[in-house]
């Protein structure tokens, strides 16, 4: 098993392609100045020592080289064995409104980017709790059951998107009853859900789910995304704004606003807690002072054991390969000179 520690840094691997086409616009570029120049088969014979196959020789090396050092930055980390740890924690499930309301930007860069950027900060200040995640709009669906990987959390967030689930509106009923499921199981681990969301267009049946969560143990903390002045919701194209979402009844533009209120409710149904979140330091402060107040309790985890970073090896394999690129000359090798591979001498 193996995980990239940076794979951030895979983007540099589009480099190569573009100096191969440099490379090959170099090539062509030279074969027409020497036509210019005067008659090809002269100008080997008065550069008998010239290869035609050191040049691509050397670039390979040079970009072999460069893949090991783009590698080595990623740092590839293998995995030993595998193992059961003890940690502890809580269990927490993120339900993310992905309803086209969330894409009002009255918080920029909007409400659904803006909730990944909670979500994803609330993970990285976790410590050993396990987490999941659902979708939700006008059903609920399972994005990532609960697990430890952290990583893997984060880019499942990511993905998220309205298109993910076709019906629309805002049904937290259904996301609270979808968390209980995936809290079956847990044991008398601490069950925490966390809500982001605009609280529009939800059901009444939310309270009375948040109700039946508290009786099972489950805390709902609500967090609202937006402003209470609202915004429109946009129609892009290729990331252009197009037009707006208009209301077929009016035919004037919708209008979304953040529901306070509503999530207040909910959260007080559940006995959680309410944020705005529109600051995020804020939101961080929140949840660091509800967490310290929920009981940990001990569980088992699966995890990938001593993970070595191998970064060391790709690193030295390519400054070998760049040092040898720099060695190597474009002159005719003299033993394969003599193997003539490529019936030179027949030719003469």
């Amino acid at each position: 098993m193996y995980e990239l520690d940076e794979s951030k840094y895979l983007y540099l691997f589009i480099l190569l392609p573009i100096l191969v086409l440099i490379f090959l616009w170099i090539q062509v570029w030279k074969r027409k100045k020497q036509r210019e120049f005067g008659d090809t088969e002269l100008l080997n014979v008065l550069s008998p020592e010239k290869s035609r196959f050191k040049p691509s020789l050397k670039f390979g090396i040079l970009l072999l080289g460069l893949a090991m050092l783009i590698l080595g930055l990623v740092n590839p980390k293998i995995g030993t064995k595998v193992e059961k740890v003890k940690r502890e924690g809580i269990d927490i499930v993120f339900a993310v409104d992905v309803s086209k309301s969330m894409l009002a930007e009255d918080v920029a860069p909007n409400r659904l980017e803006k909730s990944k950027q909670l979500v994803s900060q609330i993970i990285n200040n976790l410590g050993s709790d396990r987490i999941g995640i659902i979708a939700y709009s006008g059903s609920a669906f399972p994005v990532l059951p609960i697990t430890t990987d952290y990583n893997i959390a984060k880019m499942f967030l990511q993905s998220m998107n309205p298109g993910m689930i076709s019906s629309q509106g805002s049904n937290l009923d259904e996301a609270i009853e979808l968390t209980e499921k995936y809290f079956e199981g847990s044991g008398n681990t601490s069950k925490l859900l966390i809500m982001v969301t605009d609280g529009e267009d939800h059901s009444e049946a939310a309270e009375s789910a948040a109700e039946q969560a508290r009786k099972k143990g489950i805390k709902i903390i609500t967090i609202g995304v937006g402003t209470t002045s609202g915004g429109p919701i946009p129609i892009k194209n290729n990331g252009v704004t197009e037009s707006y979402h208009i209301d077929k009844s009016t035919g004037e533009k919708v209008i979304t606003k953040l529901r306070p209120e509503a999530l207040q409710s909910i959260a007080k149904a559940a006995k959680g807690g309410y944020i705005n979140g529109n600051n995020t330091k804020e939101v961080l402060d929140f949840m660091r002072k509800s967490l310290n107040n929920i009981q940990k309790t001990e569980f088992e985890a699966t995890e990938m054991a001593n993970f070595q970073s191998q970064f060391q090896w790709f690193l030295g394999f390519g400054f070998f390969l760049l040092i040898l690129d720099v060695f190597l000359l474009e002159r005719k090798t003299k033993w394969v000179q003599r193997l003539d591979l490529f019936n030179e001498k027949k030719e003469k």
